[in-house]
């Protein structure tokens, strides 16, 4: 059996590795495959152009892909264009796999820091997030068996934006400090390898952490663990779009248990150097 890997960037490398930890066989598709480790069937193809070929035994195909820019035209060259070439591939082979597509908790437009679950419409309030949610749309009119995993925040080894404004001192707590919601880059590669391997996956599937957490509460963890000032909390700066409580209570209840269940564990193994981040 094959499980293909379309978009094996960071994520979608370290979920080729564990899939390959489990004996699978697994095909990992990118532009640049000269990048991937050789554990990994790797072929270099870019999706928006080339013909993807899927092998008749495939089981699984998780779709991670990247944009390069955030553009409504780049994201739908990527999410929907690529996601399409994938399906196209699919309808062209023999195989029936399941299909688990990484998407966003970006879909959800909440601002007023209320609990967001499987339930809750997703409603964008940005154009790129609208081209996100048509890629869901696009998985589940077309694929026989689709998963829709919206991932919140992915911090974990190279991904360090908050560690350095913290560490630079360019850190401040927004007024009205806004609920935020991350999962640790092994965590959701676990999740992803865990949902392919169930009987019966959900449709739909949130996957962040324990904690949602306001973002000064991550800042003022972060400044005491470097050692350095906190940050500033008298420019009281306007937060930006989203303050929402993402819950994880769906995903824990299929069996997944974290590595990473809060922010504190993740960003200390960040801190100590644990992991690689994959080219």
């Amino acid at each position: 059996m094959t499980i293909l890997i379309a978009g094996a960037g960071d994520l979608g490398t370290e979920v080729g590795l564990r899939f390959v930890a489990q004996g699978e066989h697994v095909v990992a598709v990118r532009r640049r495959a000269d990048l991937l480790p050789a554990a990994l069937d790797s072929v270099s193809l870019d999706l928006r152009s080339d013909r993807l070929v899927v092998p008749p035994d495939t089981t699984v195909i998780v779709v991670a892909l990247t944009a390069g820019e955030r553009s409504p035209e780049a994201y739908r060259a990527t999410y929907v264009d690529g996601l399409a070439a994938v399906l196209d591939a699919v309808d062209a082979s023999e195989a029936d796999p399941r299909i688990l597509l990484v998407s966003s908790t970006a879909v959800y437009g909440v601002d007023d820091g209320s609990e967001v679950t499987e339930a809750t419409e997703a409603l964008p309030s940005t154009p790129t997030a609208e081209v996100l949610l048509e890629a869901e749309v696009l998985l589940n009119r077309r694929a026989a068996h689709p998963v829709v995993v919206r991932v919140g925040g992915i911090y974990g080894p190279g991904r360090e934006f908050l560690i350095d404004q913290v560490r630079s001192g360019a850190s401040s707590v927004p007024e009205a400090s806004p609920f935020t919601n991350r999962i640790h880059r092994d965590d959701i590669a676990a999740a992803l390898v865990h949902l392919a391997g169930l009987e019966a996956a959900p449709p739909l599937v949130l996957a962040v952490d324990d904690e949602p957490a306001r973002l000064g509460d991550v800042f003022r963890f972060l400044a005491a663990e470097l050692q350095v000032a906190p940050p500033d909390e008298t420019r009281k700066e306007l937060r930006g779009a989203g303050d929402k409580r993402i819950s994880n209570a769906l995903l824990r209840s299929t069996g997944f248990r974290f590595v990473y269940p809060t922010f504190r564990e993740g960003y200390r193994a960040v801190l100590a150097g644990e992991g690689i981040r994959h080219p």
